[in-house]
């Protein structure tokens, strides 16, 4: 089985099990990606009511769309969005549009 996801920030191969797996993870140029978004302005956001544990939802909010749900999560070390992203919770936006 190949796994490849589908972030286009240059590409990653190793085994797990015996697998090949390919991810853009610890890539070179994911890693550098991930450098320059943290250094971009960024502003304070409060999740309002319907929005808590749904970064989709969050990324639509303040991004205009959903598929940057990874981005709040990442940049606010989120690991569980079901147990974190509570209503009244501060969020680090990140101005990347």
């Amino acid at each position: 089985m190949k796994y490849s996801n589908h972030l286009t920030a240059g590409k990653r191969e190793v085994l797990f099990k015996g697998k090949k797996v390919v991810s853009s993870i610890n890539s070179k140029s994911f890693e550098s990606s991930l450098k320059e978004l943290l250094s971009m302005p960024k502003k304070v956001g409060i999740i309002p009511p319907g929005f808590e544990h749904r970064a989709d939802l969050i990324s639509n909010l303040f991004y205009g769309t959903p598929s940057l749900d990874w981005v709040i999560l990442w940049v606010n070390s989120i690991s569980d969005p079901f147990q974190q992203l509570n209503v009244g919770d501060r969020v680090v936006i990140v101005d990347i549009v």
